[in-house]
């Protein structure tokens, strides 16, 4: 690197132009995680039971409506906080549209919006935290916000009506507030950022109860490993912790008294269960989580190994310090589980997050003083890029996406590539533009397919079937549905009913009224049954009234 170049990359953006630039990289990510998002149906499970939760929460007075229900039973699988966001975010609707009754279903983008806009925090808080572990280092704080904008897994999932895009906003909340305490805090600084680390950890008690204590525990323990504060300290932090904590401590306090020993299901079956057991049959051990981070990582993949090689060899540093705790208490929480399912590595994401940013940086700048070996082999990254964005060109008409999403791709690891191996910085910085523009543009593309919800090409289209269903006479409507297999909740979604799911022999036989209507890819034969084809869907069962006969 050049004398001038040293000079140009010691000269970040100022503090000004730095709020800036996250904000913009905060807004783009609003567009990513917003546009086109109620063009495709809510998937199942946790979309279709997160809009049902909410809106029966919409249709009851205050505090009844704390208690969430599904199915007006009550719901004891995760606590409202987010539920009853967006059934607030319903109720305006509700109120501003005229004709719609409490019981008319929202949009889908309606139902996507809040936790969208949550789930965008992500990105300005991840470089926040990046901004206490270096704050002399602005383009770090500005490269690790440019990741976590470009992670199919943060902004897809995000799109979506769940709680865990929330959940890891309020556990990177958690980690500013935390990381923002000096070696000799004040007692205001003790109040401020304790109260703010304590309200994200009722954010988590709210969302996900049993991943709040040992998310706050392993930071906290982190924090005194480095700190190492008089017992004064921590017990002003701990008082003010405590007062943030009151929320989510008072609400599991009352769902207790009110529904008693169920109450523990959200800590036990919905908690415990899944470290020790596979739950509704979701195993797979440590290779879904490992499967999920290889195939979300993207370029940015490349780096990772360097970054964690680099923070263990500072690890005496600040951010080496804190990028390898992140890095395993997200992995100790994540790894042991015995049921997995594919969201649930997405608190492995902000760390990722915090050890790649500044490689990223580094490539742009044009090596790691810090650490000349590794430097050596992070010049090869960009090289290793523009090798694979060849190879998205030669193999286009071999990949199964549009042009518009591969195109963009291939131009940004190629001449993102290209531009990051240039002597100059000025070419690097706008290598480091490109790349980040250019996957920032493939994911738009994405989001704005049909593809971007692969899950809903899985199984048979819900819509069309609840269509059918409402096209039937009005007797046959109100017959109980049984569904030939699992459940699709979706499906109860769209119906605005409670289905029966499981084998239909066994289904029909113990239902009470003479009548069913049933869902199978198959007639049902069924010994005294009666079973006329109601009509049928593309790639989808066909749905079948079925009457006992008269003995």
């Amino acid at each position: 690197m050049t004398s001038a170049d040293a000079h140009q990359s010691d000269s970040p953006p100022g503090r000004g132009d730095l709020r800036a630039w996250l904000a913009v990289l905060w807004l783009a990510s609003l567009l990513l995680l917003l546009i086109q998002n109620g063009a495709l149906p809510l998937r199942d499970w946790d979309e279709s039971l997160v809009a049902r939760v909410a809106l029966e929460i919409s249709e009851r007075p205050w505090p009844q409506n704390l208690l969430p229900t599904l199915w007006y039973q009550a719901y004891l699988n995760k606590p409202p906080l987010l539920h009853g966001l967006i059934a607030a975010v319903i109720a305006i609707w509700r109120s501003l549209t005229p004709g719609a009754s409490a019981i008319t279903a929202p949009p889908e983008w309606l139902v996507r919006l809040v936790p969208a806009v949550l789930s965008s925090l992500v990105v300005p808080l991840v470089a926040l935290v990046q901004q206490r572990l270096k704050p002399t280092d602005r383009l770090s704080t500005l490269a690790t916000a440019a990741v976590a904008l470009t992670l199919l897994p943060l902004m897809r999932h995000g799109r979506l009506a769940m709680l865990d895009g929330t959940l890891i906003a309020a556990m990177a909340l958690q980690w500013w507030a935390l990381l923002s305490l000096s070696r000799q805090p004040d007692t205001r600084a003790l109040r401020q950022w304790g109260l703010v680390a304590g309200l994200a950890c009722s954010a988590i008690l709210l969302l996900k109860a049993p991943a709040a204590i040992p998310l706050l525990l392993g930071a906290c323990a982190l924090l005194a490993w480095e700190q190492r504060w008089p017992s004064l300290v921590w017990k002003k932090l701990g008082f003010w912790m405590g007062v943030g904590l009151l929320p989510g401590l008072l609400w599991h306090t009352w769902h207790g008294l009110v529904r008693g020993e169920a109450a523990m299901t959200m800590w036990g079956g919905q908690g415990m269960a899944r470290v020790v057991g596979a739950v509704e049959g979701h195993s797979g051990g440590i290779w879904v989580p490992v499967t999920e981070v290889l195939e979300g990582g993207g370029p940015w993949l490349a780096l990772w190994p360097l970054a964690l090689l680099l923070a263990w060899k500072t690890r005496r540093s600040r951010w080496g310090f804190w990028v390898l705790g992140f890095t395993l208490l997200t992995a100790g929480l994540v790894l042991p589980l015995q049921t997995q399912l594919p969201w649930y590595s997405h608190l492995l994401w902000p760390s990722f997050c915090l050890a790649v940013g500044p490689l990223f940086a580094g490539l742009i700048r044009g090596g790691l003083s810090s650490a000349p070996a590794l430097s050596r082999c992070l010049r090869w990254i960009p090289a290793f890029w523009m090798v694979c964005g060849v190879a998205v060109v030669l193999l286009e008409s071999k990949l199964p996406l549009p042009t518009s999403i591969e195109r963009p791709v291939a131009l940004a690891l190629g001449l993102g590539g290209a531009l990051l191996m240039a002597p100059s910085l000025r070419w690097r910085r706008c290598g480091g533009a490109v790349l980040v523009v250019l996957l920032w543009w493939s994911l738009l593309a994405l989001f704005c397919s049909p593809l971007w919800l692969w899950e809903l090409n899985e199984q048979w289209a819900v819509p069309p079937m609840a269509a059918m269903v409402k096209r039937l006479p009005l007797d046959e409507q109100r017959l109980p549905l049984v569904v030939e297999g699992l459940n699709r909740p979706s499906l109860e979604w769209y119906l605005g009913r409670e289905l029966v799911s499981g084998k239909v022999s066994h289904r029909l036989r113990h239902l009470p009224g003479k009548a069913a209507l049933v869902v199978s890819e198959d007639p049902p034969v069924l010994p005294g049954w009666t079973c006329l084809d109601r009509g049928g869907t593309t790639h989808a069962p066909a749905l079948y009234l079925c009457r006992r006969e008269s003995s």
